[in-house]
């Protein structure tokens, strides 16, 4: 299995509505005006490393993960290239875009665009970042602002940069109005989606999330089940459930063929991201059973 969406820091360093967003111990962040869960209670120290996800992703049986980026937890570019060099087998990594020039792309396997916190809202207008991502075969992970607002700019990137491969993350924000929109763009050749966040957006529902399958199902008639990922958020969607909670309400799910779940949770992001042979990992029985 592969994760299409995860986060990872050494130090918290973000700003969110223009206030710091910084850790203040026992997993939990100042936020803006407010203080937040951001990590499960036990990482008391603020530290979201690569370790301590493999340690997750071992327990899980996860092969291999993809790192992207956020505003919030500031740029990470730094530490992502050391993860990329010291695990090359088990991470591809994003540097971030941050508008006030084009980001250096030295060891990444792709860009992160944070669209919904863009200032300039208009995707057209950093055409520049989506030609340097496909001269150098590099991926566009992108979150989308709600709905349909960039859905029109992000398809004319699209089609005018054939060879660059682009991830909408956050499944297209499948709760908010318009986000089919998003998940029709997957129609285009090289433009995928993936669910990070999905048990994010379903929280009111909680496990096992059956509006977020539903979700998949309707995705998957809408694109095709070949341009669907699955993605965790890993770490902050952990401060409501387990790692393995946020994959497995999907593989228990009788509405998606074993060959659908193979796709969806392997065969898709192996293609999309590049990864080469995954280790084996043998599922080990926990203390509950």
């Amino acid at each position: 299995m592969i994760d299409a969406h995860v986060h990872l820091w050494l130090k918290q360093k973000g700003k969110v509505n223009g206030l710091p967003v910084y850790n203040l111990g026992g997993g939990r962040s100042m936020f803006g005006d407010e203080i937040r869960q951001m990590l499960p209670p036990a990482m008391t120290d603020g530290v979201n490393s690569a370790e301590r996800l493999l340690s997750n992703m071992n327990f899980s049986c996860i092969g291999g993960a993809v790192v992207t980026q956020e505003y919030i937890d500031g740029n990470q570019d730094a530490y992502l290239r050391e993860v990329r060099k010291k695990y090359p087998d088990r991470f591809r990594v994003t540097c971030l875009y941050e508008e006030q020039g084009l980001p250096e792309t030295e060891g990444f396997d792709g860009i992160k665009i944070c669209g919904s916190r863009l200032t300039d809202q208009d995707l057209t207008h950093h055409e520049a970042v989506f030609t340097l991502a496909e001269n150098r075969d590099l991926f566009i992970a992108i979150d989308m602002a709600d709905g349909d607002l960039q859905t029109g700019a992000l398809r004319e990137l699209a089609e005018q940069h054939p060879k660059l491969r682009i991830a909408i993350g956050h499944f297209g924000m499948v709760t908010v109005p318009g986000w089919r929109q998003q998940i029709k763009l997957a129609r285009l050749p090289r433009v995928y989606v993936e669910s990070g966040g999905i048990t994010w957006l379903f929280n009111s529902e909680y496990y096992p999330y059956p509006s977020a399958v539903r979700a998949i199902l309707e995705a998957r008639d809408l694109c095709g089940i070949d341009k669907l990922m699955w993605g965790s958020d890993y770490p902050r969607t952990m401060t409501a459930i387990t790692y393995r909670m946020s994959w497995d309400f999907i593989q228990k799910s009788p509405l998606l063929t074993g060959a659908e779940k193979q796709r969806f949770f392997h065969d898709n992001a192996h293609e999309f991201y590049r990864f080469g042979l995954l280790p084996e990992l043998t599922p080990i029985r926990h203390m509950a059973e």
